[in-house]
């Protein structure tokens, strides 16, 4: 692979991004609102799990302040019991790679791009995950969802990976995600390129509405469409019709964002 100088960072999504979405989320949400009685076969559990379904990318305890809104206790209370389901689902059958995404991750470290992993799930979950993965040193950072300010739809996680691991321009890094928040989250950071892939919970069209510049059918497509090999699942020109005005600085794009200031949200960004 040849590597395209203009970038240097690469963020992640993990589940339905680079780690295969088999409804491991769903089933520990289910069970968590169950534990405040919201149970299957109630219209309460059908709205409820179309909500967690179309906020997927946020935070689990943002999905669920969002499922009980002005009832933090209850919000507390099932999130302890979504860490308890979870946990007990990565030990009885663990998770796997979406095909293709450790030969394209070890591709672009070889290229010299460093490499974030961003996740929805608390930092103790994140290293569960890892550790089943055997991926705990494959990243050059990998931030759980209470190690950030905000999680998606807000820029803060792209923004602290910036951050940290010293990228001078935000046009510099690459976002792929598999959710409308998590490409959000890349657009309001001013990302360079945002992907959006299709093995997560999200379709294409609603990818694109949230501001994707390429819609790829995996992430093992990326490192060709950052070669330029062919524009694999390329929604939008190339590389450079990517490229949107903003802040160049990382620094300057968290004063912004902190600021509250609108210039941080792109054209085109979906809001949640």
């Amino acid at each position: 692979m040849t590597n395209v100088s203009a970038y240097t960072l690469a963020c992640f999504g993990l589940i339905g991004t680079t780690v295969v979405d088999d409804g491991i989320l769903e089933r520990a949400y289910a069970e968590a609102i169950a534990t405040q009685g919201v149970v299957t076969g109630t219209g309460a559990y059908a709205r409820s799990m179309a909500q967690v379904h179309r906020a997927r990318g946020k935070t689990t305890i943002d999905v669920l302040r969002e499922l009980f809104p002005g009832d933090e206790v209850r919000a507390q209370a099932a999130h302890l019991a979504f860490e308890r389901s979870l946990s007990g689902a990565l030990q009885r059958a663990g998770v796997r790679p979406v095909p293709g995404a450790s030969e394209a991750l070890a591709e672009l470290a070889e290229a010299g791009y460093r490499i974030c992993l961003l996740s929805s799930v608390s930092r103790r979950q994140l290293e569960a995950l890892l550790a089943a993965l055997g991926w705990r040193d494959r990243f050059d950072l990998a931030l759980g969802s209470d190690e950030v300010p905000r999680g998606c739809p807000f820029p803060d996680p792209v923004l602290q990976a910036m951050l940290r691991l010293g990228v001078d321009d935000v046009r510099e890094t690459v976002v792929v995600q598999s959710t409308e928040s998590g490409v959000v989250s890349g657009r309001r950071a001013g990302a360079g390129v945002v992907a959006g892939v299709l093995t997560g919970s999200h379709p294409a069209a609603r990818l694109r509405k949230a501001g994707a510049t390429h819609v790829l059918a995996s992430v093992a497509d990326l490192p060709a469409v950052l070669a330029g090999a062919g524009g694999v699942g390329v929604t939008e020109g190339g590389l450079d019709a990517a490229r949107m005005p903003g802040p160049r600085s990382a620094s300057e794009a968290v004063r912004r964002a902190e600021g509250g200031q609108g210039a941080v949200r792109q054209s085109g960004t979906a809001t949640s």
